[in-house]
């Protein structure tokens, strides 16, 4: 992705592995600063999965994969007790239980460190294996970019949910992929904020204006409004588990887009990379829908005029609440999914 940064424009990726520190662009300080976070062991790995320095399902993928080569590296022990170490490293870092990648990227290592003839060649196999998942899951974007261009008519109006841009993959993105490849087309971009975390105000539209693509911020609940004065020509969103009968399970309030597209007769596409396809799950229901902490509902962050992050409640101080992190649209309500094979 392109960041403006020192007065000029260079290309990131979210996540890459340096030696055996796993390095991340972190989103928790994202829009205010860009900083890189460094993660030296499998165990920061995952915690930063679960903190959410890192999210976005391809993007914990990649980051998981690294995570699994870090702890196969750090083990000293004979190569007839990897498998056991190998399945305890991946209960570590399976730290968010509702990304599908997230499994597919510590499978995919696994898999690679498990058929090595030896421990100095699963550590090799397991560096390389992470990396090539990395490249690997960049030209599934890049794929779903070029292919769901295609859906955006010029000028058109889109509106997204939530981050599936390239802070949420390795690159490119899935659901702004498209978006990327059409933006010299005179498009222009809806950006739902995507309370409580704040996806979509903080970096969907920040990745937007580091590539200079038009966009609004708009409140979660005025999507409707828009949609029913003709102000939106197509709705395109991530996921974070695609069920085996195409029942999507995305950011929480996913399902509220995918009814009011229905409603006013505009298409509502998804894009995922294959990998997010879960085909064990036999519909959105079987998935498990992770539960965060009410903390990112009653309170809110941001900077003060010395530019030091606060965090303030804004809620009523003797109320709970509750906070699941995604919902399920029912497959009736996705025009298609694009994929890096093609829109199915």
């Amino acid at each position: 992705m392109k960041v403006k940064i020192n007065g000029g424009t260079e290309n990131y990726r979210t996540v890459w592995l340096d030696g055996l520190k796993v390095r991340l662009i972190n989103q928790l300080k994202l829009p205010y600063k860009f900083e890189i976070f460094q993660c030296r062991d499998y165990q920061e790995t995952a915690s930063a999965i679960r903190d959410m320095v890192v999210r976005g399902a391809p993007a914990i993928g990649a980051t998981a994969a690294y995570g699994l080569a870090q702890a196969v590296n750090s083990f000293d022990g004979k190569f007839d007790e990897l498998g056991p170490f190998v399945e305890s490293a991946k209960s570590t870092l399976a730290t968010r239980p509702t990304a599908h990648d997230l499994f597919d990227g510590l499978d995919y290592v696994g898999r690679a460190v498990m058929a090595a003839g030896g421990l100095d060649d699963a550590k090799t196999q397991s560096i390389a294996a992470s990396c090539r998942y990395a490249d690997e899951s960049a030209q599934r974007c890049r794929k779903i970019g070029e292919i769901g261009q295609k859906l955006i008519k010029d000028g058109a109006r889109v509106l997204t949910h939530c981050n599936a841009g390239a802070l949420g993959c390795v690159d490119y993105g899935t659901a702004l992929a498209p978006i990327r490849f059409a933006s010299g087309r005179g498009i222009f971009v809806w950006v739902d904020e995507t309370r409580p975390r704040l996806q979509g105000a903080r970096l969907t539209a920040w990745e937007l204006a580091q590539e200079g693509i038009n966009h609004s911020i708009i409140a979660d609940n005025a999507a409707g409004y828009f949609m029913q004065n003709g102000e939106v020509d197509i709705v395109i969103v991530g996921a974070d588990r695609i069920a085996k009968n195409a029942d999507v399970v995305n950011k929480i309030g996913t399902y509220e887009k995918a009814i009011l597209a229905k409603e006013n007769g505009i298409p509502f596409y998804v894009a995922a990379p294959t990998t997010t396809i879960d085909k064990t799950c036999a519909c959105g229901k079987d998935a498990i829908i992770e539960e965060r902490t009410t903390d990112e509902v009653l309170f809110a962050e941001g900077p003060d005029k010395r530019g030091v992050i606060q965090k303030i409640r804004i809620a009523n101080p003797a109320s709970s609440a509750k906070n699941p992190a995604f919902d399920v649209t029912p497959a009736k309500y996705v025009a298609g999914i694009i994929t890096e094979g093609g829109i199915i």
